[in-house]
């Protein structure tokens, strides 16, 4: 895999499920629309990986009763709150780049979490080797690398300090910089080898945000952990004062007091 930083390494495990819930039921659409493509009758073994909170896993294990599920994360906090609810789900701590599964899958769900692994060439041939035949394969990823929002992001890294000098390591603004979610054509490409049937596709959703400074706490929940995690105290003060001015220039408000946030997805679901 590669060797440069990555903003997963630097995002780290910790994460604050409050915050990353504040737009459940936007963040929710797209798993379900995943869900829905899946087109496997009974499938004995499923793993989510990056379940979060488990709210996803719960609903894989409802649509079939009779598997085996396991819920797969590397955050202690998103772990507990996942288990805090009683089930029959398998909870497993476990970063995703070493994961390796306790028995082969038939299906493999993955919402909004590969994009903080790299490697996916790699990846995601693996991944399709631990599937039974007849397996699936079910990913979703944001495309937010180049939204405005990801855009300022860097910008700021790279110019928001005193004098227009950097604010952190140039290390975090390298990891950062990489586009780690690739074009659709490349996923094509790395799995149509060793599938059967490969549907891929992107949807641009369009939020209509309430409350003040929404965007803000959109990304608040999920793409700038790895900032929060790579600054100092009086950095990151620094930095999130800068980035939610210019975020404020990028996003409007616009009538009822509603910040549009068009949001780009990729959905790949793969059968062997």
């Amino acid at each position: 895999m590669s060797q440069r930083a990555h903003q997963g390494e630097v995002a780290g495990t910790r994460w604050t499920p409050g915050q990353y819930l504040k737009f459940s039921q936007e963040r929710l659409r797209p798993a379900l629309e995943l869900l829905d493509r899946i087109p496997l009758e009974a499938p004995d073994v499923i793993y989510d990986l990056g379940c979060g909170s488990g709210h996803i896993t719960r609903l894989l294990a409802k649509r079939w009763s009779s598997s085996k599920v396991y819920g797969i994360d590397n955050s202690p906090q998103m772990l507990a709150e996942a288990a805090a609810e009683p089930s029959t789900i398998h909870w497993a701590d476990a970063d995703i780049r070493g994961w390796v599964p306790e028995e082969n899958s038939d299906l493999i769900y993955s919402n909004a979490s590969l994009h903080w692994v790299d490697g996916h060439s790699e990846l995601f041939t693996l991944l399709a080797s631990y599937l039974n035949p007849g397996g699936c394969l079910a990913v979703q990823m944001p495309l937010s690398w180049d939204l405005p929002s990801h855009r300022l992001m860097r910008d700021t890294l790279a110019k928001g300090g005193p004098g227009g000098k950097p604010v952190g390591e140039a290390s975090l603004l390298a990891a950062l910089s990489n586009k780690w979610v690739e074009d659709s054509e490349f996923y094509y490409d790395i799995l149509s080898p060793c599938t059967r049937r490969l549907d891929i596709w992107e949807t641009q959703y369009l939020h209509a945000l309430e409350g003040d400074d929404p965007v803000f706490e959109w990304v608040m929940g999920s793409g700038l952990r790895p900032i929060l995690n790579g600054l100092s105290d009086t950095e990151r003060n620094r930095f999130l004062k800068v980035y939610k001015e210019r975020l404020r220039d990028a996003y409007p408000s616009h009538s009822g007091n509603r910040t549009l946030y068009p949001f780009p997805r990729l959905f790949i679901v793969a059968l062997v």
